[in-house]
């Protein structure tokens, strides 16, 4: 009976990142519909523990429709075997749907026009811990922080244990930060281990408040 349960409830939360996708797929909430090929709204595990967010495609992920295909995306498959990880076992999206031309930042009113759909993604996945890549989406958490300050420090912030990391691609273009971002990921697999060890105490213990996490 719970299996069957399971089952259905499983079904629900894909069919439901089924429809947040088809709505990105037809967006026009900001003008990067205009030049995009295909938007990419995600993928992964709907039940991940870790949902990682970019910033935006780039050309291989808008020819592609999927996230992180391109030199960045293979060097994050290299990282999430490092933190303990396997690509279909986490969720992979993007701040922004659609690539901006020429690869550019992406502007204010686009990252806001994409937000709801992050936001609900967010709602139906439930994730233990957010892995913010880059700038533009760790400012979706920390606005007034460096990300030079506090890559890697994991931070409780409501629901969610938030880590901020360095954007793979960052790694690419600048060298000296590739052994910084690999013993990012590295603690990464500690900060899911403790995650979990929270967790598993709380359901042991729920009248009890989780004590505050040694990592943070």
């Amino acid at each position: 009976m719970s299996e069957e349960r399971t089952d259905a409830q499983e079904r629900s939360v894909e069919e439901r990142l089924e429809e947040i996708a088809a709505r990105v797929r037809a967006c026009t909430r900001c003008d990067l519909w205009r030049t995009r090929t295909q938007a990419v709204p995600g993928e992964g595990n709907p039940r991940a523990e870790v949902m990682f967010i970019g910033e935006a495609p780039g050309y291989h992920e808008d020819r592609q429709g999927r996230p992180f295909v391109g030199a960045a995306g293979q060097f994050l498959n290299e990282l999430l075997q490092r933190a303990g990880l396997r690509r279909e076992e986490v969720y992979i999206t993007n701040v922004v749907k659609c690539r901006p031309p020429g690869n550019r930042d992406p502007l204010p009113d686009e990252i806001a026009a994409c937000a709801p759909y992050l936001e609900e993604q967010l709602a139906v996945i439930r994730p233990r811990i957010i892995v913010t890549l880059g700038r533009y989406s760790m400012s979706r958490w920390f606005p007034n922080e460096k990300i030079s300050r506090i890559h890697g420090q994991a931070r409780r912030i409501g629901e969610y244990v938030v880590v901020p990391m360095y954007h793979p691609a960052a790694a690419l273009h600048q060298p000296a930060l590739k052994e910084l971002v690999e013993k990012d990921f590295d603690r990464l697999g500690e900060i899911l281990a403790q995650v979990r060890a929270e967790a598993a105490a709380s359901d042991e213990q729920p009248e009890e408040k989780p004590q505050q996490m040694r990592l943070f």
